[in-house]
C-alpha cells in the first residue's frame, strides 16, 4: 500500500511540476531529459576499448565477446530470453542493453557492479558466460605485440592488466549513447515530432505512473524497484534481485529499473525475458506495477510513444583485431582448458 501511495504522489508531483514548466514555456523540468551526444576526450582509449569489446579471445572458447550478448547491431542486446554462454550454457538472466548504460545508477539487474569498469570484468570470469579467468585474459592480450604497443600508447606503460582492459572497455561503452530521438526533438520544442497517438501515449505514460520509475535522460536506470508492486509477478526465473547484493529481505525482487531508450529494439523484456513484445510488457507492467488494465487502444498509444525514444544508434566501424602470436594461448572451445 505504501508503494502504491508513493507512486501516486510521485506521479502527481512530477506531472504537475512539468505542467507548470509548460505554462512558463520551458521543458527543462520534464521527468525525462534529452540525451546529449557523447563527448570523447581520449580517442586512443576509446579505440582500444572498442577492440577489447569485440575481442573474442577474452573468452575461454575464443568465440564470445562483449558484443555477443550486447550486440551493437541489435540495440546493444541480443534479443534472447537469456544469453548463450560458454559451451551453449543458458545464461541466468536477460542481457540489458549496453546503450546509454553509462547513465545507470549501477550495473547488472541487481546493481552488483558500481560502474561500467567493474561490470566489464564480471562476464570474462563468469563460468556461465565467457568462462575465462582474469589472469588468462591478461596473458592472452599481453602475448600479442600489437596490443602491447597500443596499451603503451594509451597508458604509457607496456604492462597489460585486467584493470586496464576494463578501463578501456568502459571508455568505449561511455560513448554508446543514442541522442536525437524524436521525443528528444519534441522536448526541445519541435511539436511536429510526435503524432497525435504518440502524444496521447506520452500523456498516458505520464499520468498512469510510469514516470515515477522511468525518468531521467535514460528514462530509467536510476533506481531499484520491486517487480510486482500491486500484485505478485509470477516467473520461473530464480533471480531475486537486489537482495543478492544487500542481504536485506526488503530488497527481495527489487531490480534496477531498465532504460526505456531504444526499447523497441531490446526485446524480450524484463529480467526474465518473459515479455516477448512491447505490448506484452506494457500490459504486464500496467497490471502488476500500477494496478491498471490498459485497453487495446491505450496500450497501442503507449507503445507508439515508447518507440519515439529510439535515438541515433552508434555508428561503429568494426575494429581490425591483431593476430595472435606464436606464444598466444590457443582457444579451447569444447571444454578443455587453454594451455
Amino acid at each position: 500500500m505504501v508503494r502504491i501511495l508513493w507512486i501516486a504522489v510521485t506521479t502527481l508531483f512530477l506531472g504537475s511540476t512539468w505542467l507548470s514548466a509548460q505554462r512558463m514555456g520551458g521543458m527543462g523540468m520534464h521527468p525525462i531529459q534529452p540525451i546529449a551526444p557523447a563527448q570523447v576526450t581520449n580517442q586512443a582509449m576509446v579505440d582500444l576499448g572498442a577492440k577489447m569489446f569485440f575481442e573474442p579471445r577474452l573468452s575461454k572458447s575464443g568465440f564470445i565477446s562483449c558484443n555477443s550478448c550486447h550486440n551493437l547491431s541489435l540495440g546493444g542486446s541480443d534479443n534472447l530470453v537469456t544469453s548463450i554462454g560458454d559451451r551453449w550454457q543458458q545464461g541466468p538472466i536477460n542481457a540489458p542493453t549496453v546503450l546509454n548504460s553509462s547513465m545507470n545508477v549501477a550495473q547488472f539487474w541487481d546493481g552488483r557492479a558500481r560502474d561500467l569498469k567493474e561490470q566489464a570484468g564480471g562476464p570474462i570470469a563468469n563460468p556461465r558466460e565467457m568462462a575465462f579467468t582474469h589472469e588468462l585474459a591478461v596473458e592472452v592480450i599481453a602475448s600479442i605485440p600489437q596490443y602491447v604497443d597500443e596499451f603503451e600508447r594509451v597508458f604509457h606503460s607496456r604492462d597489460v592488466s585486467i584493470d586496464r582492459i576494463t578501463t578501456a572497455i568502459a571508455a568505449f561503452e561511455d560513448t554508446l549513447v543514442t541522442p536525437n530521438a524524436r521525443f528528444d526533438k519534441w522536448l526541445k520544442g519541435d511539436r511536429a515530432a510526435l503524432s497525435a497517438d504518440e502524444f496521447e501515449g506520452h500523456r498516458l505514460f505520464m499520468h498512469s505512473g510510469c514516470m515515477a520509475c522511468h525518468n531521467g535522460p535514460a528514462a530509467g536506470g536510476t533506481s531499484f524497484r520491486k517487480m510486482g508492486v500491486v500484485e505478485p509477478y509470477r516467473t520461473d526465473n530464480p533471480a531475486e534481485g537486489r537482495v543478492a547484493v544487500t542481504g536485506r529481505d526488503a530488497d527481495r525482487f527489487n531490480f534496477k529499473v531498465p532504460t526505456l531508450r531504444n526499447v523497441e529494439l531490446t526485446y524480450p523484456y524484463f529480467h526474465d525475458g518473459a515479455a516477448a513484445t512491447l505490448t506484452d510488457a506494457v500490459n504486464v507492467m500496467g497490471r502488476v506495477q500500477l494496478g491498471r488494465q490498459f485497453d487495446e487502444k491505450q496500450a497501442a498509444q503507449i507503445v507508439a510513444f515508447l518507440k519515439t525514444l529510439t535515438g541515433d544508434q552508434p555508428v561503429i566501424v568494426l575494429p581490425l583485431l591483431p593476430p595472435s602470436s606464436d606464444h598466444t594461448p590457443r582457444p579451447k572451445p569444447f571444454g578443455e582448458t587453454r594451455r
